[in-house]
């Protein structure tokens, strides 16, 4: 079995929840109170993730995510830490951060140079916007293709811009802290 080390930015709290049970799962409403006004923006987006990736354990709601590189997680900020893990590989699912992006951004995610001149001429020819078709329910066929192309999120063959991706797991487990920087 594989080990890989990562990081995630996790709040203080973590840390007692991980020395008084030894394991953390992310529940929706720690989604909540860390993205304040902007969690319900996302909370469709997160469902929609949560519902895809493997092994999702029966108490975890939301997945964990970690940085494949040091630099690549955010700076430790009041109330927070840094928690430095070594884990088996296969427990992560690689997530690319150009099409998360997008989808947070409730865009498409075209197969290809062709696909996206389809979908903006669509898009054109309804004088709407992937935003606007997707948060108004005026344009059901439009949300269904955009959710739809979703599914490319796990297609490493789909590149939009960069290859650069974070992970998810799905729990931190005690054992597995290899560092906490505060």
């Amino acid at each position: 079995m594989e080990k890989i080390t990562v990081w995630t930015k996790q709040h203080l709290n973590v840390l007692d929840i991980l020395e008084r049970t030894g394991r953390y799962t992310a529940k929706r409403a720690y989604v909540d109170l860390d993205l304040e006004e902007c969690a319900p923006l996302v909370q469709e987006v997160y469902d929609w993730l949560a519902a895809r990736l493997p092994g999702r354990p029966a108490d975890a709601e939301y997945p964990v995510w970690v940085s494949y590189t040091n630099e690549a997680v955010m700076l430790p900020s009041p109330g927070t830490a840094i928690l430095e893990l070594c884990l088996p590989r296969e427990l992560i699912t690689s997530v690319n951060i150009e099409k998360w992006g997008a989808m947070l951004n409730y865009s498409y995610i075209p197969q290809n140079a062709q696909d996206t001149r389809r979908h903006r001429q669509l898009l054109e020819e309804y004088g709407v916007s992937d935003a606007k078709a997707y948060l108004t329910q005026f344009y059901p066929q439009i949300k269904r293709e955009i959710v739809s192309s979703w599914d490319r999120l796990f297609d490493e063959t789909i590149i939009l811009g960069s290859a650069a991706a974070y992970g998810t797991i799905w729990e931190v487990r005690k054992e597995w802290i290899e560092k906490i920087t505060r």
